[in-house]
């Protein structure tokens, strides 16, 4: 439709810095959660070296970071392809009731209009 029913602010606004610190603590906030949890399988693993653990959690933080980026990705894209398809219903429904709101207006005119032809016959 058109950028102002869009929800993206425009580069340099106060509500862009905001969105991008939003998306800044988010992410690291996911991050953090992620190598929490990769702490967590390592403690339940107690025969792993430090250097193992380190490994391990280095390779699940990042494997869970790619599959959160790719999830969002694809989250992204559906959002956009329903965005689109309301979009296209919107402006159909839109239509639609304008074209019944005409109709109905031109019928109630072409009634006024005989009503008003036959006072102005039976008046004579």
């Amino acid at each position: 439709m058109t950028d102002r029913l869009r929800r993206v602010p425009p580069p340099g606004t106060a509500s862009a810095v905001a969105a991008q610190a939003e998306g800044f603590l988010l992410a690291r906030e996911h991050r953090h959660d992620a190598h929490r949890d990769a702490q967590a399988l390592c403690s339940a693993l107690p025969w792993l070296t430090t250097a193992q653990a380190e490994d391990l959690t280095r390779h699940y933080v990042s494997h869970r970071l790619a599959l959160s980026r790719e999830m969002l990705g694809v989250t992204v894209r559906r959002a956009d392809e329903l965005r689109r398809e309301y979009e296209a219903r919107y402006r159909q429904l839109r239509r639609d009731l304008l074209r019944r709101h005409a109709a109905w207006a031109s019928g109630v005119l072409v009634c006024a209009a005989g009503v008003s032809g036959a006072l102005c016959t039976w008046a004579r």
